[in-house]
C-alpha cells in the first residue's frame, strides 16, 4: 500500500464496479452473439459455432497477450489513466460491434474488446496499492465477487434487450462502458505516486510469457494456475455452443 493513500469509497466502488461491468459487457452480449454470427453466416450454426469458438479464441489470446503490457503501462504512468481509457475503449468499441456490417468487423472488435478486457490486471494493481495486507485477501474476494455478480446480471439483461433489438444489447454495454470511464475520470483518484513509478518503460515485464517463468520460480503456485486453468476452460468451453 502507498502511504498516504486513502481514498474515498466511491474511487473504491469504482474499481468494482469496473471489474463488474467486464463481466456484464461480456454477459449482456452473450445472449445475442450468436445469432448475430448466424446471421452473417445465414443461418449456417455448424459454421457459426465454429467462428464463436475461433472469436472466444482471438478474444482470450489478445487477453493473454495485452495484460502483462497494461500492467506495466500502469507501472509506467499511472493506474488511473489506464483504467479510464480502457473503459472508454471498450465503449467505442461495443459501438463499433452494434454497427458492424460484416464478420471482419465483429471479429475487429471482439480484438479490441480483448485487449480492454485486459484492464482487469491494473483494477487490481489498484486494489493492491490502496488496501493494507491484512484486507488485501477480502479486497480480493470483493473483486471475485464483483466479475460474479456481473456474469450474473450481463446474460439476464442481455436477454431482455435481445427481445427488442438484437443489436441493442451492444449499446447498452457500450454505453456503461462510457458512462463509467467518464465517472472514472472525474472520481477516481490517482493510486501510485509518481516516486513509486517506473522510471522507465519495463519491456521485460510486458512479457506474456513472463508468468510462466515465475511459476518455475514458485512451485507452490504451479498446482493453483492449474486448477485455476482448468476451471476456467470449463466454464469456456461451452461458449461456442450456445
Amino acid at each position: 500500500m502507498n502511504p498516504g493513500h486513502r481514498p474515498s469509497r466511491g474511487a473504491i466502488s469504482f474499481i468494482f464496479v469496473t471489474l463488474a461491468l467486464d463481466s456484464i459487457a461480456l454477459g449482456v452480449v452473450a445472449p445475442v452473439f450468436v445469432p448475430l454470427v448466424e446471421h452473417f453466416l445465414r443461418g449456417d450454426v455448424r459454421r457459426a459455432a465454429a467462428v464463436v469458438g475461433g472469436f472466444g479464441t482471438v478474444f482470450a489470446l489478445m487477453q493473454f497477450v495485452w495484460a502483462p503490457f497494461l500492467g506495466v503501462l500502469s507501472d509506467r504512468f499511472g493506474r488511473k489513466p489506464v483504467v479510464v481509457l480502457a473503459n472508454v475503449g471498450m465503449g467505442i468499441d461495443y459501438a463499433v460491434m452494434a454497427l458492424a456490417p460484416s464478420l471482419f468487423w465483429l471479429l475487429a472488435g471482439r480484438i479490441v474488446s480483448g485487449i480492454t478486457a485486459a484492464n482487469a490486471t491494473t483494477a487490481s494493481a489498484y486494489i493492491a496499492d490502496v488496501t493494507p495486507p491484512e484486507k488485501r485477501a477480502s479486497a480480493f474476494g470483493m473483486i471475485g465477487a464483483s466479475f460474479g455478480l456481473g456474469f450474473v446480471l450481463g446474460p439476464a439483461i442481455g436477454g431482455l434487450c435481445g427481445q427488442v433489438d438484437p443489436h441493442l444489447p451492444f449499446w447498452v454495454a457500450g454505453a456503461l462502458c462510457l458512462l463509467n470511464g467518464i465517472y472514472g475520470a472525474f472520481v477516481l483518484p490517482e493510486s501510485l505516486r509518481p516516486e513509486h513509478r517506473a522510471i522507465r518503460f519495463p519491456w521485460a515485464k510486458a512479457n506474456p510469457f513472463g508468468s510462466f517463468v515465475l511459476l518455475r520460480r514458485h512451485h507452490e503456485l504451479t498446482t493453483l494456475a492449474l486448477v485455476t486453468f482448468a476451471s476456467n476452460l470449463a466454464g469456456i468451453v461451452m461458449q461456442s455452443t450456445w
